[in-house]
């Protein structure tokens, strides 16, 4: 119970600290800065009891380690592939008219269900250079029921289906 009181007033002190900074931000005022000053060390205080009480070590000096970003898990080998291979339209550059030159290539995964069986289509999108004004010419993406989703549309419509019309 005393360690649930302590909570209690870290977050209680942490609201009317950031209120008096939201406050001090709009006016200067030495009476808000003193006020700041103590409640902060206030704050710190109970926190360490706080973390003494749990085990926990505080130390405001280390900050925490920043968020890493989400990357998606590319989809099991196992899975069957088909690939499609989009060419730029035309094999000169739109610029100049030069020759393009093989520069290296996009691909995006979506995942389809076909004949109740998971698919996934690779699109591999070829980037040229052209070899005089060094313009890169690529094939535009084809368009998803998502943007940057991975369900192609035939997996979206089963899901659909089977979540409205089939469960009536």
């Amino acid at each position: 119970e005393k360690l649930s009181n302590r909570e209690r007033e870290i977050d209680h002190l942490q609201a009317q600290l950031d209120k008096l900074r939201r406050m001090n931000f709009g006016s200067r005022s030495e009476k808000v800065s003193r006020r700041i000053a103590q409640m902060e060390a206030d704050l710190n205080r109970l926190q360490k009891e706080s973390d003494t009480l749990t085990g926990r070590v505080y130390d405001p000096a280390v900050q925490r380690p920043l968020r890493q970003t989400r990357t998606r898990k590319p989809f099991p080998e196992s899975l069957p592939r088909d690939e499609k291979r989009l060419l730029p339209a035309a094999p000169c550059c739109p610029n100049c008219g030069g020759s393009l030159s093989y520069l290296g290539e996009d691909t995006a995964e979506q995942l389809e269900l076909m004949r109740s069986a998971f698919r996934v289509i690779r699109t591999v999108r070829e980037k040229h250079a052209c070899t005089q004004c060094d313009a890169i010419v690529q094939a535009p993406a084809p368009s998803r029921p998502i943007e940057r989703g991975i369900a192609g549309p035939g997996l979206l419509a089963r899901v659909l289906t089977s979540k409205y019309a089939e469960h009536t």
